[in-house]
């Protein structure tokens, strides 16, 4: 298994990209809220491996990396995709960022400005004014099944009491995938998901988005309750060189409409 020591931790990571002469550009695609590699399939078995030379890692406290039992911040998260970066042995690099990814994207290109050439904000939120993502820290601590009853509607709004209603069989699917943890019982997995979230509490950066200055893609999806498409809007107007596209889909629009993932390549194939 791949690991890496990053100043005091290690971290999981998987590479993965298309055999070419000379190589494909490099990416760094930072995952969501309690992102894991070893659930699958992922961002490492769709399309864009099959473009770029795709490094995706788990996050402190998440996954098959380390789990200190100390405050994280969101800093924290954007200075070690920093050193990811480096330690890949890349000057720069695209970056996509997905929900919570899309938050330490954004620190990353603020605190790191030379290390991102293009930058994908996938369903995520600036904080502050310009509006936080739903505050998952709040239902945390709710029954599983409370938990995944709450926040389906709130994935995607088309998935109201009505839809449930009709489409039971499908329902189901969503509650079970939803509550299903295979790794809740490993030594630090809850503190480390209660850190991150307490991290993701604090993200703002509302007043300094209009210093990020390479290309961003911003994305949503069209019906997610999680990082509003209102909220999509704003950071376009805060980001000086950005454009929006919204897709068929709610906080799973990646997924949920193919043109996505395609959308989010033909804006990044460029030289670096």
């Amino acid at each position: 298994m791949p690991f890496i020591k990053l100043g005091a931790l290690d971290f999981y990571y998987e590479r993965k990209g298309p055999e070419v002469t000379p190589p494909a550009a490099p990416l760094l695609f930072i995952s969501g809220t309690g992102g894991d590699l070893r659930n699958k399939p992922n961002q490492m078995d769709g399309l864009l491996p099959k473009h770029f030379d795709v490094v995706s890692y788990d996050q402190r406290g998440l996954g098959q990396s380390a789990k200190p039992d100390v405050p994280y911040t969101m800093a924290d998260y954007a200075d070690d995709a920093a050193l990811i970066i480096a330690a890949m042995g890349w000057t720069k690099a695209h970056v996509v960022g997905v929900s919570f990814g899309g938050m330490v994207a954004q620190e990353l290109v603020l605190r790191h400005p030379h290390l991102v050439d293009r930058l994908v904000l996938a369903c995520t939120s600036p904080g502050g004014a310009g509006g936080a993502s739903y505050p998952l820290h709040e239902v945390q601590d709710m029954d599983p099944d409370a938990r995944a009853r709450h926040m389906i509607p709130i994935m995607d709004t088309r998935r109201t009491p009505e839809w449930a209603e009709a489409n039971p069989d499908l329902y189901a699917q969503f509650l079970e995938m939803a509550k299903n943890d295979p790794y809740k019982d490993e030594p630090g997995h809850k503190m480390g998901a209660r850190r991150q979230l307490e991290a993701r509490q604090h993200h703002d950066t509302w007043a300094r988005l209009n210093q990020i200055t390479c290309p961003t893609l911003i994305c949503g999806g069209k019906y997610d309750g999680q990082a509003l498409p209102g909220t999509q809007e704003k950071m376009l107007s805060r980001i000086p060189n950005a454009e929006l596209k919204m897709f068929e889909g709610g906080h799973l629009f990646m997924v949920q409409d193919r043109n996505a993932v395609k959308e989010m390549v033909a804006f990044l194939i460029v030289e670096i």
